[in-house]
């Protein structure tokens, strides 16, 4: 019977690290060229004359670069009314969004009552069910409250919480000791004071993680903001991009330089904040 020697041994294992770690940097590649393909077209677009885009090639590089695109997208656009009104959003959403996620994650893992896997199972309803299928029942919902046209009405909708938001505060809270309440509730602590003195300070990780998150996705978010807010006035940055957009005929130059005005805000928030990202949703499934 043929032995392998453990030299030989090595040798394939190492082939085999090599070829794995080649396929894996090789499908990384192709998946990295596949996003960032049409992000190099959007950029190259923004800086070309009329002529350029009608007489060359989408991938080639402008005869003459143009700035004047940047410069008619930022004021055609409105940029800076859709930068404040998207900060009005951001802001005000991450921080009832998640005062009230953490707030239900406590009460689902400290608490017991009636009903709690029912509201548990419904949360997770909401997520399986298309949000488009409901979305008659909260135009109306909207309406009726008289919120229709106004910055409130997004703002209520991206304050609910969502079962992700649970989950992962979930995951943190179950790590935090009950005799942490315990201790408190005997020197005379509420409900409250525990909560917000206790537990809240020891789910900042999980909160900047969901807040980033949350801020990329309000930021995105076109079909919110203009379904419920049509005036011009409270345009936010991914709405702004609809006056580019005509009937007949479109400035492919203007528009994508608008585009790239919007990609950025989201672009720098990730680059910088996603350690924090990575970190709080490694963090929360590990149990301690």
């Amino acid at each position: 019977m043929k032995t392998t020697s453990p030299a030989a041994a090595i040798v394939k294992q190492k082939v085999r690290t090599t070829v794995s770690l080649t396929a894996v940097y090789l499908l990384f590649g192709i998946i990295s060229l596949i996003v960032l393909f049409p992000l190099g077209i959007t950029g190259l677009t923004a800086f070309k004359s009329k002529q350029d885009l009608l007489f060359s090639s989408p991938l080639a590089l402008p005869s003459t670069w143009q700035f004047v695109n940047v410069k008619t997208a930022f004021e055609k656009g409105n940029m800076l009314t859709g930068f404040k009104n998207t900060a009005i959003l951001v802001g005000v959403s991450v921080v009832l969004n998640t005062i009230l996620g953490s707030m239900t994650a406590y009460i689902l893992n400290r608490f017991q009552f009636r009903m709690k896997r029912v509201i548990m199972a419904m949360f997770v309803v909401a997520m399986v069910i298309p949000f488009y299928t409901t979305e008659v029942s909260r135009f109306q919902i909207i309406k009726a409250l008289g919120l229709y046209d106004s910055i409130f009405a997004p703002l209520l909708i991206y304050a609910g919480t969502d079962l992700l938001q649970i989950f992962i505060f979930l995951q943190f809270i179950e790590k935090i000791s009950n005799q942490l309440d315990e201790s408190a509730m005997i020197d005379g602590a509420s409900y409250f004071n525990i909560f917000f003195r206790i537990i809240f300070p020891l789910l900042l990780p999980a909160s900047a993680t969901l807040a980033i998150i949350k801020s990329v996705d309000i930021m995105n978010d076109m079909y919110i903001p203009y379904l419920y807010m049509p005036s011009k006035e409270l345009h936010t940055l991914s709405t702004a991009l609809m006056s580019f957009v005509g009937q007949r005929s479109s400035d492919y130059g203007q528009l994508s330089a608008a585009i790239l005005i919007v990609l950025m805000p989201t672009i720098v928030i990730y680059l910088f904040m996603q350690k924090f990202i990575f970190s709080g949703i490694t963090e929360g499934s590990i149990k301690g």
